[in-house]
């Protein structure tokens, strides 16, 4: 964490109220600053949002930032939507495949059947005939015990849909696998950048604190040398002012710092009661020289949207194929075997083995209709996979380019804050001197604490832009650590 240090010289102001006025101005910028666009939710976007995986406890949670990556990837709420749709295409893949499998089947029955043979179109003549010709007594209802035992089998033999279908079915889940694995990757950007712009928070926290003390510290000094007659009261209201324009800048800062930590946390599946304490420091580490050749030929190797997308593309060619496969014959094979007991009197079995070849006739205006409309979709999304080429050596190229921008951000922000420490030193010389009065000083001191923000916020974007590098490159989960420094 970085903190700021502040010197304060007692010294009547011959110039007070611009002083003053620029106290005040002061304050109202540091409010300025600490305004913030309200917190995102996972209401616009899931990944934003978890599943809050324990209730808060009293202890302080130390969270490090590869602890909170893997809490995301355990809980995040957008990373959970897409294991749910691989999920989803999985299980339809399944189903495609019970398509190639035989279908066998068991039945079985047993029962008491009455039957009234006159609703069954049996006359009495008819019945005097049966009685005739039998031994027994022939009656017109008659009952009688049935056991029954089947079994069935079916397969497909050929089916062009079916085997296209089969095709689309596996490209879909691998389309879907990829797809989680982008959002595995969107999970830790989004993670990383909420710890990194919550340590950023932090810092600015330990800074304000810091000036606030210094601050503190001089307002008790003019207060006392005003009682002590020293001084004038403009020097105390101007001491006061002072603090409260720091006090106004810790308690934005304060209040910026609880925001980014309760985003973090609902981000990761912490409940936002529980208190937690980052134990990483804002990482700094120059980054190895990459061209955007280099960059983009890793890219095309390691992006999951870009390989989701070839995916589909082999998913739709499929189903375009499953529809033009409608105009060919199918075969399938069928059959069954069964017993029967009739009152205790075993039968002969009985079985069917059959084979079906069928031959579409009449369906080209629907066939040509599905073609024409797999093909429209095949052809959007090979629209979205050449944009999307184009699309990642674009960012290849800005990602470079950020990453190179504020490199050098870091290093003037660096030197302002040692020129902004020296002219602070030398005001404070000549305000001892007596050569100036301390206008000059309050406004060394509000430049010294603005560069240590510049720095701050410059660290911050640095390594959220080394991030967005490494996910442009699609190496984000896995080189995390490598890219920041760590």
């Amino acid at each position: 964490m970085m903190s700021v240090k502040r010197t304060h010289i007692l010294a009547s102001g011959r110039r007070g109220i611009p002083a003053f006025l620029a106290v005040l101005a002061l304050a109202g910028a540091a409010a300025a600053l600490q305004a913030q666009a309200p917190n995102p939710t996972s209401a616009t976007n899931p990944f934003f949002g978890s599943v809050t995986a324990a209730k808060a406890t009293g202890d302080t949670l130390k969270l490090s930032l590869d602890e909170a990556v893997r809490r995301g990837l355990e809980n995040n709420l957008g990373l959970k939507e897409a294991e749910n749709s691989e999920k989803y295409v999985r299980a339809e893949r399944m189903e495609a495949v019970q398509n190639f499998l035989p279908n066998i089947s068991l039945t079985g029955s047993t029962g008491l059947y009455q039957h009234n043979l006159a609703a069954l179109g049996f006359g009495p003549g008819a019945l005097k005939e049966l009685a005739q010709m039998s031994t027994a007594k022939v009656s017109s209802i008659t009952r009688d015990d049935l056991t029954q035992g089947q079994i069935t089998y079916g397969q497909m033999l050929f089916s062009g849909p079916v085997i296209a279908a089969y095709k689309a079915a596996g490209a879909a889940e691998k389309a879907a696998y990829f797809g989680r694995m982008s959002a595995r990757g969107e999970v830790v950007q989004q993670v990383a950048t909420a710890y990194l712009h919550a340590i950023a928070a932090a810092s600015e926290v330990d800074n304000a604190k810091a000036l606030e003390a210094e601050d503190r510290l001089l307002f008790s000094q003019v207060h006392d040398a005003h009682v002590a007659g020293t001084v004038s009261n403009l020097d105390e209201l101007r001491a006061r002012v002072q603090l409260q324009a720091q006090q106004q800048v810790l308690i934005g800062a304060e209040n910026a710092l609880e925001k980014d930590l309760i985003l973090l946390k609902r981000e990761i599946g912490i409940d936002p009661g529980q208190k937690i304490a980052l134990t990483d420091p804002a990482p700094y580490s120059d980054l190895a020289t990459q061209t955007p050749e280099e960059v983009r030929a890793v890219a095309y190797r390691s992006r999951q949207d870009y390989q989701s997308l070839q995916a589909q593309v082999l998913e739709l060619k499929a189903v375009r194929l499953a529809y033009k496969s409608q105009r060919l014959p199918s075969l399938s094979f069928g059959g069954y075997y069964g017993m029967s007991l009739v009152n205790g009197a075993g039968t002969r079995g009985n079985f069917v083995a059959q084979g079906s070849l069928t031959f579409p006739l009449f369906r080209e205006a629907r066939i040509r209709g599905d073609v024409e409309a797999s093909q429209a979709n095949l052809d959007a999304v090979s629209a979205e996979l050449a944009d999307l080429k184009g699309n990642i050596d674009k960012q290849v190229r800005t990602a470079l380019m950020d990453v190179d921008a504020t490199t050098q951000l870091v290093q003037v922000a660096r030197s302002n804050v040692e020129l902004a420490t020296r002219a602070l030193s030398d005001e404070t010389d000549r305000v001892n001197a007596g050569v100036d009065d301390n206008l000059p000083l309050v406004t060394a001191q509000a430049t010294l604490a603005a560069a240590q923000s510049n720095l701050v916020e410059s660290l911050y974007q640095f390594n959220e832009a080394k991030l967005v590098l490494a996910r442009a490159a699609g190496v984000l989960e896995t080189q995390y650590r490598d890219y920041l420094g760590r």
